[in-house]
């Protein structure tokens, strides 16, 4: 499993981050605070507080770089 922070701070950033996620087999899940929710539910993303960045946990072994690479955009400095 791979964490890394990202940023939503948009619509069109959840729109796009939803879509890429989508792509993949593994599992992704954002973390904020005591939340856990499927990366790949666009109404769970919406329940989160998006002002702040959000880990995302990558459940993949094999296809991580990819994934981080495809993800680059959304990944918070």
């Amino acid at each position: 499993m791979k964490t890394v922070k990202i940023s939503l701070n948009s619509i069109d950033k959840v729109k796009a981050f939803v879509n890429a996620v989508s792509k993949y087999d593994a599992d992704f899940d954002l973390v904020s605070g005591r939340y856990v929710i499927d990366a790949k539910s666009i109404m769970g993303i919406f329940s989160l507080d998006l002002s702040k960045s959000i880990d995302l946990n990558i459940h993949s072994e094999s296809d991580c770089e990819e994934i981080l690479s495809t993800l680059e955009p959304f990944i918070a400095e």
